[in-house]
């Protein structure tokens, strides 16, 4: 029963968060400056050829019918036709989400395996000379470093100079895994820069707080390994905040990569998405954000229930809380 009723609670609060990104995202689109008729038609179109526009997709009608009708078919699966291309908007979604999932699959996958170690050797080398310094310092650095500063120049120095990766030259990974994975090094690397920092820092925060802890200092009395006890004893303890960090480095990681798709000319689903905006094509915007608003829903659920697992007694609280 109480199962259940968390399974309710988070399904109605669920619910809730995707309704106002829709109404966010609804209004955020048509406040942009410069509409989708000026837009298509340009500066010097008259007043008659905007309102024939607007006529043609609704958009002379209330913004609360245009809503409605929208939040209807979406509710129903459709999320429109594009203004630019009238093509499905679901269609197209569906064509570029293969490149998004892996680069954003690779990112995760790097922040994990790199940023978990490091954060663990600074923290068990918290110590004068022993490396903390130096670990917190390249933290700092890629949290600071933004992606499309890192994207231009990583773009510049692997095209001018022949390193072995190709940039711009994207192929399907059913057509040539290898080339696949080779044109997408570069991007998931960059795209993962800050999330190895904030992974490094939150693991290095969480093992430090383990340390203390009477257990540690009893293994140690035993006079186990160091190496021991962190495998046996630490990484399972500390590794609840860093699997609820995961949540949030998914969101950053679908924001990011709108901007490190542009940038390597991959035809995901940010790159689609940053294209509708500069043309204010609304349904393609409106459909991309809330897809995105759902994976982010989605990846705090499994990682409530992966915490749950690691932790039983965060687990037992979220069950009387709720």
């Amino acid at each position: 029963m109480r199962l259940l009723m968390w399974w309710s609670g988070r399904a109605l609060s669920s619910a809730a968060t995707l309704l106002g990104v829709s109404v966010l995202i609804f209004a955020a689109v048509r406040l942009m400056p410069g509409g989708f008729a000026e837009t298509v038609l340009g500066p010097f179109a008259t007043a008659e050829q905007k309102a024939e526009l607007a006529t043609r997709y609704g958009l002379d009608q209330p913004v609360f019918m245009q809503y409605g009708h929208w939040l209807g078919t979406v509710a129903g699966g459709d999320f429109g036709i594009s203004m630019i291309s009238r093509q499905p908007v679901g269609a197209e979604l569906l064509a570029r989400l293969p490149v998004t999932a892996e680069l954003s699959l690779l990112a995760v996958a790097v922040s994990v395996l790199a940023g978990v170690p490091l954060g663990v050797l600074t923290a068990v080398r918290a110590r004068p000379g022993g490396g903390g310094a130096a670990g917190r310092l390249l933290s700092g650095l890629g949290v600071s470093v933004p992606e499309f500063v890192l994207g231009s120049l990583v773009v510049f120095v692997f095209s001018r100079y022949a390193l072995g990766l190709e940039v711009g030259a994207w192929v399907p990974l059913t057509q040539d895994p290898a080339r696949n994975l080779a044109t997408m090094v570069l991007p998931a690397a960059v795209l993962s820069v800050f999330a190895v920092s904030v992974t490094a820092r939150t693991t290095r925060d969480a093992v430090m707080g383990v340390l203390v802890e009477p257990y540690v200092t009893a293994a140690v009395g035993r006079g186990e390994s160091p190496w021991f006890i962190v495998r046996h004893h630490i990484l399972r303890n500390a590794a609840a905040p860093v699997v609820t960090l995961l949540g949030t480095i998914t969101a950053y990681l679908l924001g990011g990569a709108l901007i490190v798709e542009h940038v390597f000319n991959l035809p995901g689903v940010g790159s689609y998405i940053v294209q509708a905006v500069g043309r204010r094509d609304y349904a393609v915007v409106q459909a991309g954000v809330l897809l995105a608003a759902g994976v982010f829903i989605v990846m705090n659920v499994v990682i409530d229930l992966l915490v749950g697992v690691l932790d039983p007694r965060l687990g037992v609280t979220a069950g009387r809380r709720s």
